[in-house]
């Protein structure tokens, strides 16, 4: 089996909102949309991303620890930046830190199942062998 694709919930009210982010703050694509789905991806990346609409009042309380990572110079400026784009739409933002290399980004009324996180680069320079 090759890795595909990994899904996630976002809440229906907001679900637009969070795909127009994707796609113009951070340059996803959309590969399908179904009425329920929408699948996504950055150029450059092999792994795809789903979203699902979801109708979940509550929120997972340990959602902080299901990440969509995304690797950037600049981590907590890349993630503040986003979240004054989803202010500025409405949306509640909340950025917090892991360490003082690894940041994450809720939505709390959109995610409904993780957060985004953001981290230097280097934490994800892993030897892998073949």
């Amino acid at each position: 089996m090759r890795f595909n694709h990994t899904a996630h919930r976002l809440d229906s009210r907001h679900f637009e909102t969070v795909v127009e982010m994707l796609v113009g703050e951070l340059g996803f694509v959309i590969l399908r949309r179904t009425e329920r789905s929408i699948w996504l991806r950055q150029p450059g990346g092999n792994i795809d991303l789903q979203f699902s609409r979801s109708e979940t009042v509550n929120r997972d309380a340990d959602k902080q620890r299901s990440q969509i990572s995304f690797l950037s110079d600049t981590p907590e400026a890349a993630l503040k930046a986003l979240a004054a784009w989803a202010q500025a739409r409405g949306l509640a933002a909340h950025v917090g830190a892991y360490s003082d290399r690894e940041f994450y980004l809720d939505l709390p009324e959109a995610f409904v199942d993780f957060v985004l996180e953001a981290m230097r680069p280097e934490l994800a320079d892993y030897e892998v062998k073949a």
